[in-house]
């Protein structure tokens, strides 16, 4: 698979200090976005470790079978996770600290994402745009339980509370995500301070549009800023500019593992 790929970070218009971290690496194919939460300084200490943690943790995961590759993705978030329980009990200050993570991870003509939070994955597809994760969210709970709809979530007073993430507690359970790639393909990635500001037509619209991922990510920053920056603003965009068309192998675009 050939990839072209930006990714920006921005503290918004509203917080004092980015509690966001994210990893963005062309070469190896990974990419991974976490939100931290708990304060200043204790927020983007959980980020920064989740990153770290699970980047070192997954490896490479080429030549791994599918139940390989998804237990080695939610071995490394757990391990991030422990870590980070850990400190919140060693540390007094960082007590309460945790973090959203969602990773990805390229093959040949593939993708896998680990997830935890509310940080999300997009995919654009001949200008459709499909959420690849669900929400570990209060407000997603809700609508799943038919008691809101995805517009009254966007605006309800308690979208923000995440009920799944990182460091919170001893365990955590990631959701693990399959799919296929297809040249001119758009993956997102991006912190809840991004998807909080903007529509999803407005997402796909950008993408749509912006004739690089780099334009792409500081479209939607600005925008996002544009439209009150009350949360700090993440996003990463990776563009399929080729496949190997000796994989043939076709599965769902999203097939929780």
């Amino acid at each position: 698979m050939r990839i072209s790929c930006a990714g920006n970070t921005d503290v918004g218009v509203v917080r004092s200090g980015n509690e966001d971290s994210f990893l963005l690496d062309c070469a190896k194919g990974l990419f991974i976005v976490a939100d931290g939460m708990g304060g200043h300084a204790a927020g983007e200490v959980a980020s920064e470790m989740a990153v770290q943690i699970i980047a070192r943790e997954l490896g490479n995961l080429r030549g791994l079978t599918d139940a390989e590759a998804s237990a080695r993705m939610r071995s490394a978030i757990r391990k991030a996770n422990a870590s980070i329980f850990d400190r919140t009990l060693a540390e007094h200050d960082k007590r309460g600290m945790g973090t959203t993570t969602t990773v990805m991870v390229l093959f040949s003509r593939r993708y896998l994402i680990g997830q935890v939070g509310d940080s999300r994955a997009y995919l654009l597809r001949e200008g459709g745009l499909l959420q690849l994760t669900k929400d570990h969210s209060y407000v997603q709970e809700q609508v799943d339980a038919g008691l809101l709809t995805p517009e009254q979530a966007r605006t309800h007073p308690y979208s923000n509370v995440i009920t799944r993430c990182v460091g919170a507690n001893e365990d955590v359970a990631p959701d693990v995500y399959f799919g296929n790639l297809e040249r001119g393909d758009l993956v997102l990635l991006a912190s809840d301070g991004l998807t909080g500001m903007l529509e999803d037509d407005q997402i796909a619209s950008i993408m749509g549009v912006e004739e690089t991922p780099e334009g792409c990510v500081n479209k939607m920053i600005a925008d996002a800023n544009r439209r009150g920056g009350l949360d700090n603003i993440t996003a990463i965009v990776v563009r399929v500019e080729a496949v190997d068309p000796n994989n043939t192998g076709e599965i769902p675009v999203v097939s929780p593992a």
